[in-house]
């Protein structure tokens, strides 16, 4: 073979070596884009749990909330237990433990549900069931996981405090103290250990502080704090630097400040806030972030927004004052804690209505679907994420 014959031979094979190193590249290149594609595909129909309560069927039922939609699809429920009528609910922080409270006056009684990997409740422990004219109301747990408040009807102790077993969930109760009458809600503080309860007939708000250690309560210096006429739903802020509570009766919301030492609560100047004649206010929420403060209005059955000023705490009307339209009567309203939707549970529409929020400046826009049928007037809800 000549030189030239020999060298146009290495050139060509060169070239052969390079045109299959390309498309092996461009193979190796798509399967690994395929593979990616592969583990992220489900973001688009993965979603996570949450629990409401239907009080008129005596059931718990699973939510399944879509992560990238925020669209509520409805699970299986618990057994049917006729003459429950569950409504107040509470979740530990291990998402391992669901608490309900019936308030029915022949149930009077607490039942605990063990939370499985698919999010499906399954009940082992028996219900925890209190003396004849104790009703559970509204339930929450400290954010340690460590003890579950309960508020009831019983004169003198109509708030119960259970240290929780980690371990079987099961609750033993260690305390009982007066919070004046009618405790109708409960809130404790997210980054402390205050714990505030409405009492709607007096318009008066009832606080403590809860010692970690024991489990104890103790009223906080200047309780209880005036409130607007009808006190019901509460919300604190993440960093508890405030305390808002709807007023029903007085169609507004009072607006605190939070003593980080204490716990005693001083009102906000330019508190209470209108939220518009006959609206009711029933229950209210801020963001994860703490920018905005939501209020679901049961008379006018709509949401009024806010944004919060940072430092002060004080509401400044979000869309020109001009409320968002749910379905009739809602009772409930919670924030997604991934900070992307808002839920309104609409107690005569027997359904849930759905936003999502924008992360600047408040606005809810209704998601698509919503709103979300469950079957029955929807009592309390708790989302896990």
């Amino acid at each position: 073979m000549s030189f030239r014959r020999a060298a146009r031979a290495a050139l060509a094979a060169r070239s052969r070596a390079c045109w299959m190193l390309v498309v092996v590249t461009i193979v190796l290149a798509g399967f690994s884009a395929s593979c990616g594609n592969s583990s992220h595909s489900p973001s688009s129909s993965a979603s996570h749990n949450a629990y409401v309560t239907l009080p008129d069927k005596g059931e718990v039922a699973l939510l399944h909330v879509n992560d990238s939609t925020g669209v509520i699809s409805l699970g299986p429920a618990t057994p049917q237990v006729l003459g429950t009528s569950p409504t107040g609910i509470a979740i530990d922080p291990g998402k391992k433990f669901l608490y309900v409270g019936n308030v029915d006056s022949s149930a009077h009684s607490v039942s605990i549900y063990n939370i499985t990997s698919d999010g499906t409740l399954t009940q082992t422990l028996p219900d925890v069931i209190f003396p004849a004219g104790i009703t559970p109301r509204a339930l929450a747990i400290d954010a340690s996981g460590k003890y579950l408040l309960i508020t009831t009807n019983f004169a003198g102790q109509n708030l119960l405090v259970f240290s929780l077993n980690g371990g079987s969930g099961a609750p033993t109760q260690i305390g009982a103290y007066t919070a004046n009458s009618s405790p109708n809600n409960l809130t404790i503080s997210p980054s402390s250990n205050f714990v505030y309860v409405a009492n709607e007939d007096v318009s008066l708000i009832t606080a403590f502080s809860l010692d970690s250690a024991t489990g104890n309560l103790s009223p906080i210096p200047g309780s209880p704090f005036p409130a607007g006429e009808g006190v019901a739903g509460m919300a604190a802020d993440p960093g508890s630097h405030f305390l808002y509570a709807a007023n029903h009766t007085s169609n507004t919301v009072s607006a605190y400040t939070i003593d980080p030492n204490t716990g005693a609560l001083k009102e906000i100047p330019d508190s209470p806030y209108p939220v518009g004649t006959a609206s009711g206010p029933r229950a209210i929420a801020t963001d994860t972030t703490g920018t905005f403060l939501y209020v679901a209005n049961q008379g006018s059955s709509n949401v009024l927004a806010f944004m919060i000023t940072a430092g002060t705490g004080q509401l400044t009307a979000i869309n020109s004052g001009t409320p968002y339209a749910t379905g009739t009567s809602p009772v409930f309203i919670l924030a997604e804690p991934a900070g992307k939707y808002l839920y309104v549970g609409n107690q005569t529409s027997t359904n849930i209505t759905g936003f999502s929020y924008d992360p600047v400046t408040g606005k809810l826009t209704a998601i698509t679907g919503s709103p979300f049928t469950v079957g029955s007037a929807p009592g309390g809800l708790e989302i896990t994420h």
